[in-house]
């Protein structure tokens, strides 16, 4: 087991107001989507009033958020009323006890229900996110896919990315790239290669005779650096340029330091963008030079 989640103090994090200061920045600068993930952003007190927020501000184009589907049951209608227009879904096993065992506290049904009351509610587009290993759930790849097509939304794989330390496995004998996953689809499905993109990391495939599409999110096999047009802020304030690096800038302290002071802060922003590294160096066989975990990065 990899050690227990530790959470920040608060005045370490940013607040509510700040972390809307901040997306109206961007916003005001020309990004057009913003995407909130987690850990789990649902569980934040009064997330959906900043959400709305948000989902109103008159230069964005598209609200997104990632999440773990436990809190869609409850919260789906007042993510749709936010302006959210787009879900991703992280769901890695259709097994109930190997779901358990790898959220630790997860329940499979209760995440199937929110993605049913989700798929209801029509968002414009919902999407699962699978990450796969060698022997844990690279036997299910198919299942997946088809519980994809079975609910008419899509599904990206996604190979592990080398952040943190972890004991749970070995990353480089667990590691399963997309080209085996796309051949072990290709044995069941008629895969359709699209051009279009998202103008992110996913190659993406049209499930031929259905209405759903498979991308494929490949950062060791790969390498999608070259279009990359990401940055990711995280709860404490840091402006990650790329998840494999560690170029960041602190935002908070400037927010804090030039209080009401937007200007400076999107200058900041702006300054940002010239130390975004041109890749990133991920290696299977050596410890990750990145301590911090997806899930305590956030963003």
């Amino acid at each position: 087991m990899s050690e227990d989640m530790q959470f920040l103090p608060r005045e370490q994090i940013l607040s509510l107001e700040e972390i809307y200061t901040l997306a109206q920045c961007f916003s005001e600068l020309g990004v057009k989507k913003i995407r909130i993930t987690g850990g789990e952003p649902l569980i934040r007190r009064d997330i959906l009033s900043l959400l709305a927020k948000i989902g109103h501000l008159p230069q964005l184009e598209e609200l997104v958020i990632t999440t773990n589907g436990s809190h869609l049951t409850q919260y789906a209608d007042a993510l749709k009323a936010a302006n959210v227009s787009r879900l991703n879904i992280s769901l890695d096993t259709l097994e109930a006890a190997k779901f358990k065992q790898l959220t630790r506290t997860g329940e499979l049904d209760t995440v199937l229900q929110g993605i049913h009351t989700a798929i209801k509610t029509g968002f414009k587009q919902i999407k699962l996110n699978a990450v796969i290993l060698k022997n844990r759930n690279d036997n299910e790849v198919v299942d997946l896919v088809n519980f994809a097509i079975d609910s008419g939304i899509d599904i990206s794989f996604i190979e592990e990315m080398p952040l943190g330390i972890i004991d749970e496995h070995n990353r480089a004998e667990a590691y399963y790239s997309s080209d085996n996953i796309k051949q072990d689809l290709e044995q069941h499905f008629q895969l359709e290669h699209l051009n279009s993109t998202t103008a992110g990391p996913s190659d993406y495939y049209h499930l031929g005779g259905t209405n759903s599409k498979v991308g494929f999110i490949s950062p060791h096999s790969h390498n999608f650096c070259s279009t990359c047009n990401r940055v990711r802020l995280t709860v404490e304030g840091r402006l990650l340029l790329c998840l494999g690096n560690e170029h960041s800038v602190d935002l908070k302290t400037i927010m804090r330091t030039h209080i009401n002071d937007t200007d400076t802060l999107k200058q900041a922003i702006i300054d940002a963008m010239s130390i975004k590294p041109e890749k990133h160096e991920f290696n299977l066989h050596e410890q990750p030079i990145i301590m911090r975990h997806m899930s305590s990065t956030g963003g």
